[in-house]
């Protein structure tokens, strides 16, 4: 328990010292115009309320991110416990605030733009490509996987389902946002932070009636307790498998639509790097309820290879089955309601949002104004028609590669701040440590997972090496451009 409730502690603080620090070094400036006032279109650019866009950003970048990737990080170990605390406060949220303020600094722009303003013409052309097939991948996921689960409950067909779905996706995609998203994803969020509040409560009170124990982070337990270590090797893996919970990505695809409603920028900091410690208690809640309620990483191992009895049927516990056997174990009939929502509707109101993030990242690449309906449409129906193809094909292959799409993004964006903070004259070590260790992840994953993973299935010191020689050349290029923009201030 003392570790779980630590790991919090130590959240929450990071929020109020190093994000306040973020703030302050970034610059933010209370008197400076937001577009939301000063683009305002009433589709994209719209004034919200402060807790309104905090909420629909928590559920943008969280949705199931932190729940399932922290079942699957947990099966490493109480080592992600350390992943989690210290990528969240010093990655995530400075990646996820840079997101935002980047964007608020040039009225709005997706991230392929900011990425090109600061790293290149070629970067941005590539980064088109890359944001767009994490996009498409990201919203088919949250489709197939909600209309699977969907079609088993009512026993409807699952092609129906996929009909209906895309329906709520193409209004959800181009109606003004404060129509559907403004209005439902505060009531989505709110189940969603009340789910991990709910499981909080239950892992606790188990603890001190010793229904279940919550393993500590202790020297011994600091170690790899994956069921197949040798093809889930540690560092880089852990890294990949938590990443909503510590840094994705994905978030920086995100954080643009918020940062077009934003009303000041004072609210940056509890919108995007609050948003972010938000999803990262939420992470660690579940990472610790995960190991306590299959008795320890062992078991949550043997529960996911070997199975065990659901409703009189051996069944092999995947993240989602887990979230609903704790849910309904230990919140009841009502836990059973929030499993539902956690398992379908949330992954449902993560789509619709990179849907949408897709059609403005497809609208800044052809320069479309979005205020006409019908040049939203016009860019709309392709894409869902792809999409719509997309759910068809196995995509669990494609699947595999979006981990490590997401770090890999999120490594270029925070090269990209770096490379801000150096256009702005200061220090960028704030955003190019976090960004040498991520290339380092990301390399070395390249290096080391196996083929099926989408790596070269190399020996781990292989791995290590390649992966710190390209973190230490990406490094040593922007210490020499700072220190020629020094000179030349």
């Amino acid at each position: 328990m003392i570790t779980f409730f630590a790991c919090i502690l130590l959240l929450v603080a990071g929020y109020f010292l190093y994000g306040k620090f973020v703030e302050r070094y970034f610059g933010a400036d209370p008197s400076r115009a937001v577009p939301a006032y000063s683009s305002e279109d009433g589709i994209d650019y719209k004034p919200m309320a402060t807790w309104k866009v905090f909420v629909i950003q928590f559920l943008n970048i969280a949705g199931l991110g932190p729940i399932f990737g922290a079942i699957l990080g947990a099966a490493y170990g109480p080592a992600a416990y350390i992943w989690i605390v210290v990528g969240c406060i010093f990655m995530g949220a400075v990646h996820d605030f840079f997101s935002g303020m980047m964007s608020i600094r040039r009225n709005g722009s997706n991230m392929p733009d900011i990425i090109g303003d600061n790293l290149g013409r070629t970067m941005k052309t590539v980064m088109n490509v890359v944001v767009c097939f994490l996009l498409l991948a990201v919203g088919v996921s949250f489709v197939t996987g909600p209309s699977d689960l969907l079609a088993s409950l009512t026993g409807m067909d699952k092609e129906i389902w996929l009909y209906i779905i895309f329906a709520y996706y193409l209004l959800a995609t181009m109606l003004p946002i404060d129509k559907i998203i403004g209005n439902v994803y505060p009531l989505m969020g709110a189940a969603l932070l009340f789910m991990a509040l709910g499981i909080a409560v239950m892992l606790v009170v188990g603890d001190i009636r010793g229904v279940h124990e919550m393993m500590e982070l202790t020297p011994d337990a600091l170690k790899n307790w994956h069921s197949d270590p040798q093809d889930n090797i540690m560092i880089p893996m852990l890294f990949v498998v938590v990443s909503c919970g510590a840094i994705s990505g994905f978030h920086s695809t995100q954080s643009p639509l918020m940062a077009r409603c934003l009303k000041n920028e004072k609210y940056a900091r509890p919108v995007f790097y609050g948003s972010m410690v938000a999803e990262g208690i939420v992470a660690i809640i579940w990472a610790t309820a995960a190991m306590a309620y299959f008795g320890g990483p062992e078991g949550l191992n043997a529960a996911a290879t070997e199975g065990i009895m659901v409703n009189g049927v051996l069944t092999k516990v995947t993240p989602a089955i887990a979230v609903d056997i704790i849910c309904r174990s230990w919140l009841g009939k009502v836990g059973a309601v929030i499993a539902v929502i956690g398992v379908i509707v949330c992954p449902i109101t993560s789509g619709d949002t990179a849907f949408r993030s897709l059609r403005l990242t497809v609208a800044d690449f052809l320069k479309s104004d979005q205020k006409p309906v019908l040049k939203r449409f016009a860019i709309c129906i392709p894409i869902f028609a792809l999409a719509f193809f997309c759910c068809k094909m196995d995509f669990s292959t494609v699947w595999k590669y979006v981990g490590i799409g997401n770090q890999t993004l999120a490594a270029i964006v925070m090269w990209t701040a770096s490379a801000y903070l150096i256009k702005q004259g200061k220090k960028h070590w704030m955003c190019s440590l976090p960004a040498s260790f991520l290339t380092f992840v990301c390399v070395s994953y390249f290096m080391m997972a196996p083929h099926v993973n989408g790596g070269l299935h190399l020996s781990p010191l292989a791995g290590y090496i390649v992966g710190t020689v390209a973190a230490l050349v990406i490094l040593t290029v922007f210490v020499l451009k700072g220190r020629r923009a020094g000179r030349q201030l």
